[in-house]
């Protein structure tokens, strides 16, 4: 199913919200060519792909009560391109909290991931878009026990607490997954590494957990796979003589 024939299937529903109100999808008004065009030039191959294409003709977002709007045309406007360098941002929570849908480098608009900032936590959310705006649905019908609920209460808490989801280097670099391995030698022998190919939604990484510098992190070229830095413990005589 693509996007929109998703998005077109939710047009009818019927939602209630906490205080007991109903509300339906309202969609906000869709791109013309022109404008679709204008969107490609700030991605990587100067393209969109033709479903995503359909999609802006169809609608540029839409409202839903919960969170802040849903853009589609969201190109650029999220940052954190040490980890995302294209991005799509299409929500926020209201809280500094953000889904964001990550393009690569040939143009395929890819999963959509969930960047928390506290705790400091990316969740792979939606494997696609489509997946995402079911994922909106599902939020919709059933609240506090939605995949989107689960991941906004539940996930980044145990990611951050119980495993940080990285991979330590050495372990890495003796890796019979080639992909893997050739990465980890790339990096500098204080980095981990935050592997999300294949993996299931609500799988992710505490990308805070070293501190909030992330400006040395670096992401594959063209798979879901970050390497952190994890800063060198200093010893008492370094830190006394500043070394």
């Amino acid at each position: 199913m693509t996007p929109t024939e998703k998005l077109t299937s939710i047009l009818t529903e019927q939602y209630i919200s906490e205080d007991g109100d109903e509300y339906k999808v309202e969609l906000k008004e869709g791109l013309t060519n022109q404008q679709i065009d204008e969107l490609a030039k700030r991605l990587p191959t100067g393209q969109i792909p033709p479903e995503i294409r359909e999609l802006l003709k169809f609608a540029s977002g839409f409202e839903f009560f919960g969170l802040e709007e849903i853009t589609f045309d969201g190109v650029g406007q999220f940052g954190f391109e040490e980890f995302f360098p294209n991005s799509v941002q299409l929500a926020g929570d209201g809280f500094g909290n953000f889904w964001i849908l990550d393009v690569d480098n040939s143009g395929s608009w890819g999963s959509v991931f969930y960047m928390c900032h506290a705790p400091a936590v990316i969740v792979k959310h939606s494997d696609n878009l489509t997946q995402f705006i079911e994922h909106i649905d599902d939020f919709g019908k059933n609240g506090n026990k939605s995949n989107l609920d689960i991941i906004h209460e539940k996930v980044v808490i145990d990611i951050w607490s119980k495993g940080n989801g990285f991979i330590e280097l050495e372990n890495a670099r003796q890796s019979n997954d080639t992909t893997l391995k050739n990465f980890a030698q790339s990096l500098p022998d204080n980095f981990v590494i935050a592997d999300l190919r294949n993996k299931q939604i609500q799988s992710g990484f505490a990308w805070g957990k070293f501190g909030p510098n992330i400006d040395k992190a670096k992401r594959h070229e063209t798979e879901l796979m970050w390497g952190i830095e994890k800063p060198i413990k200093k010893g008492f005589l370094s830190k006394l003589f500043g070394r």
